[in-house]
């Protein structure tokens, strides 16, 4: 049996924009299918060395009380979409640079589905560090590299094991 500890995020939009990027979109708070969840929906553009939409949160806006992922297998999610693959990015205090990251992908299916991604299947990506959970300080949710239209919806997010 799975244990959970759920997340409270505070969902911010990103874009490539903050890199002179074209992409466009946003992230709202609306009942998907019955649900209420965050819906990152908008269009992804490959334009000025573009290429991504995002919604992110840092951790210690999201956890009431003390959450030490360090004691958590993975993160679980359930998410709905349009049968895009779009990718799980977890930020660490390891890293320095805005485009170092550890990644893992998934696809959001048109029903809601509950998706676990353990620590361990994040690739790093532009570093050479070790994943270290008890680092982890952001979590993203990205629709990038590739021009299509980004509608990905996530009504619970957490840790679990």
């Amino acid at each position: 049996m799975n244990t959970t500890r759920q997340l409270s995020p505070q969902w911010q939009f990103v874009a490539d924009t903050v890199m002179d990027g074209v992409s466009t979109g946003s992230v709202v708070a609306t009942t998907i299918r019955g649900r209420p969840a965050h819906r990152l929906i908008g269009n992804v553009s490959l334009e000025n060395d573009g290429g991504f939409v995002q919604m992110a949160f840092d951790l210690d806006d999201a956890s009431e009380g003390e959450t030490d992922p360090g004691n958590w297998t993975g993160l679980v999610m359930d998410v709905s979409g349009n049968g895009e693959t779009y990718e799980v990015r977890l930020r660490t205090s390891q890293l320095t640079k805005p485009w170092q990251s550890f990644r893992a992908e998934f696809v959001a299916d048109n029903n809601w589905t509950t998706i676990h991604l353990p620590f361990a299947a994040f690739e790093a990506h532009r570093h050479d560090h070790t994943f270290d959970p008890t680092q982890l300080r952001r979590i993203g949710v990205l629709a990038i590299g590739r021009e299509f239209h980004a509608d990905v919806s996530v009504s619970d997010i957490g840790f679990y094991h």
